[in-house]
């Protein structure tokens, strides 16, 4: 990376001056942007970094940070839990979740820093028309709309959550909610946002992180009884790097505290629907947030 940047509110004194740190990511929109948000905070606290974000799938990036062939990424608590660490049962309260995955991973080599509020998970969402004429806000209100007038609600959801125990089985079990196979379309994730748009179903499946969500201004229903697995974004640092640099963890605090859903579906929509890039976006936020000038 060779971002032009100097230390704002982080970075001072420049604790990092003489490391060569090397950031990786997924290659999915968000994290990319928080892979680079990552480099750049590196970049203004001294460090040289390379930039290997884009790695194709979850357990590529986070084998390169265990091995040490990267120093850290932004990861995500739940597909830590049930992907990498193999249970089955998310864990309710975020913080909980979040320690959990810390000290699991720590056997690892792996130290996880602070969460963040911005929490990827499943949701269902709608048009404001649709908002609009039925009125719910949680799920459990669209499980009693199901009941009350079922031909009122029809879901749009990919092949995967129409068959995972964290996806439509377990949602309907865990809020009562019984739909014929009539009502339920499966389809690829870019199109049921708009078909939800245009009100063709009334509930898409969507990720709560989504810039889409924004764009095409869609109401987000609560999962007011905490089903869905809790996906919060936080640094996985190689402990060895964390032991050897231990200025990183107060270089990143800061930056994560900031992240929540609201300012990631604004830096997707950024690159998903207008086209810009990853790097700009997170450079763009960490000035704007003054954590480097």
């Amino acid at each position: 990376m060779v971002d032009d940047v100097e230390p704002g509110s982080i970075g001072r004194g420049k604790p990092l001056r003489g490391a060569e740190l090397t950031v990786t990511a997924k290659a999915f929109t968000e994290n990319l942007i928080l892979g680079a948000m990552m480099g750049i905070a590196f970049e203004a606290a001294g460090a040289d970094v390379l930039d290997r974000t884009g790695i194709q799938g979850s357990f590529g990036a986070r084998e390169a940070v265990k091995k040490g062939d990267a120093d850290g990424m932004y990861e995500y608590t739940g597909t830590a839990w049930i992907t990498y660490q193999g249970n089955s049962d998310p864990i309710a309260d975020p913080r909980a979740q979040w320690q959990a995955v810390r000290d699991a991973d720590l056997k690892s080599g792996l130290t996880w820093l602070s969460p963040s509020a911005l929490n990827n998970t499943y949701a269902l969402a709608m048009n404001q028309a649709n908002f609009g004429k039925y009125g719910t806000k949680t799920l459990s209100a669209v499980a009693e709309l199901a009941r009350t007038r079922p031909k009122a609600v029809t879901l749009c959801v990919e092949g995967e959550f129409a068959n995972r125990a964290d996806g439509l089985p377990g949602m309907d079990k865990a809020y009562g909610m019984s739909l014929p196979a009539g009502s339920i379309t499966q389809m690829d994730t870019g199109i049921i946002y708009t078909q939800a748009a245009k009100g063709s179903c009334t509930y898409g499946e969507v990720y709560t992180t989504d810039g889409r969500i924004q764009s095409m201004n869609l109401a987000v229903m609560a999962d007011d009884r905490r089903f869905f697995p809790n996906y919060n974004a936080a640094p996985e640092i190689n402990s060895k790097t964390l032991k050897k640099w231990p200025a990183i963890k107060e270089i990143l605090d800061p930056v994560t505290a900031k992240l929540t859903n609201a300012v990631a579906r604004e830096l997707n929509a950024r690159v998903d629907v207008e086209g810009e890039d990853p790097h700009q976006v997170a450079l763009d936020w960490m000035r704007a947030e003054g954590f480097v000038k």
